[in-house]
């Protein structure tokens, strides 16, 4: 029986394919040698500087991020609850539905909050609003509100 014969090209492929390969295994080593043996001081300062610069950010924020403070205040209380000033309010022609709406608007509520909560439309609300407010001789809602606390027609 014969052996077959490898082909010298075939065989010379191989040879450099091998050597070329230990060639660059030599030479990944040797710059891993290069890289973490020569350079070992650089790589282990580069490591605690970015280390200690993370850690000095994250102290600098906790360290200068506004604390919340409670405040607590105390409110006098009303020692008798509130009576409407009913000689003001005939004084000023004031009817009843406007007081209503004003105490609502005092409230804090909208004109659509009002309505819905009366059950009429908006327009009556805001025309209700406007004869309160030229009865009260004010402009705004605040003012309105303003006046007919100072009056004593709103508590």
């Amino acid at each position: 029986m014969k052996r077959p014969v490898l082909s010298p090209v075939l065989g010379h492929v191989l040879m450099l394919g091998l050597v070329g390969g230990v060639l660059i295994a030599i030479l990944r080593w040797s710059e891993y040698q290069f890289l973490v043996i020569e350079h070992s001081f650089a790589i282990y300062g580069a490591l605690v500087a970015i280390l200690f610069a993370t850690f000095g950010i994250w102290l600098g924020i906790k360290l200068t991020k506004p604390r919340e403070t409670i405040v607590l205040q105390q409110v006098p209380v009303a020692a008798e609850p509130f009576t409407l000033n009913q000689p003001q309010l005939d004084a000023l022609g004031i009817t009843p539905r406007e007081l209503e709406i004003l105490t609502l608007i005092a409230q804090g509520l909208s004109n659509r909050e009002i309505a819905g909560r009366l059950f009429v439309s908006e327009n009556t609300v805001k025309t209700h609003c406007s004869r309160a407010f030229d009865k009260l001789g004010a402009r705004r809602r605040t003012q309105a509100v303003q006046l007919g606390k100072q009056l004593g027609l709103l508590p």
